[in-house]
């Protein structure tokens, strides 16, 4: 890719996951989502870049047997400095949990949290510029972070990346849209109490589906879970579900967009 195609600094450009079975979590993305697997930088152990029709989407990477991290998927936020971006984290009350450090000649990167313990990457690009594709199914097409309330969380994130923010407007809903360059590219959902105490807030990633019923029932018969059924939502027909390994995301068949 060229200069032009860099990602403006704060735009969600990457999601990866790493877990305890490389092999089993392969065959169970590779029958939900029909990707294909190539190997990618081995910086941090054994790590895989998942492709759709070619074009990279997601990675996925191997934990060291010792390792009992919780298994979720991180989204990474463009930076055109990764060593910069971790400063100010820091000093605006984040954590720098890894890195930064060079992930061969494919970029540089940290491993981040808010400071309500939000984990989020941080990818500043070289070779590797992150998601090739979204929108088809398959592709990652949408990032929330779900966290206690927006007020302070967005504040930092709006400091350290300088997203304009869109609130909704109502007494019982806390939501906030992230915009870069006049358009939408995250959002934050204050749900206070709801938040899943095992969890804590963290960010979730959107796969687009064409049908989120029929690969609803394909999680379920591939080892994993449907935490919450299919159902209809602002943004479209959605189900929260969750790998063999425990992995949450959200699978959505949108309605043209947000």
């Amino acid at each position: 890719m060229t200069e032009a195609t860099r990602r403006t600094p704060g735009t969600p450009c990457w999601v990866s996951l790493m877990v305890h079975g490389l092999d089993a979590t392969r065959e169970f993305y590779g029958a939900l989502f029909d990707w294909e697997f190539v190997p990618g930088p081995q910086q941090l152990g054994p790590y895989v870049r998942a492709l759709l029709d070619g074009r990279e989407v997601a990675g996925i990477g191997q934990l060291p047997p010792d390792r009992h991290l919780p298994i979720a998927w991180t989204t990474y936020l463009a930076t055109d400095d990764a060593d910069e971006t971790a400063e100010s984290i820091r000093c605006c009350g984040g954590t720098v949990a890894v890195g930064p450090l060079d992930a061969g000649e494919a970029g540089r990167m940290a491993i981040c949290s808010d400071p309500a313990g939000a984990v989020f990457g941080v990818w500043q690009a070289e070779a590797h510029h992150g998601t090739a594709a979204s929108g088809p199914p398959g592709t990652p097409v949408w990032n929330e972070l779900l966290t206690y309330e927006t007020a302070s969380v967005g504040k930092f994130y709006r400091t350290i990346f300088g997203y304009e923010v869109e609130p909704v407007v109502s007494a019982d809903f806390d939501y906030l849209t992230l915009h870069l360059d006049g358009r939408p590219v995250a959002s934050l959902h204050g749900v206070g109490s709801a938040l899943p105490r095992d969890k804590g807030a963290h960010w979730m990633t959107y796969f687009e589906v064409e049908d989120v019923d029929a690969s609803a029932r394909l999680v379920t018969e591939l080892g994993g879970q449907v935490l919450r059924p299919p159902r209809e939502g602002t943004a479209g027909r959605l189900a929260l579900v969750a790998d063999p390994e425990g992995a949450v995301f959200t699978l959505v068949r949108s309605t043209g967009g947000r």
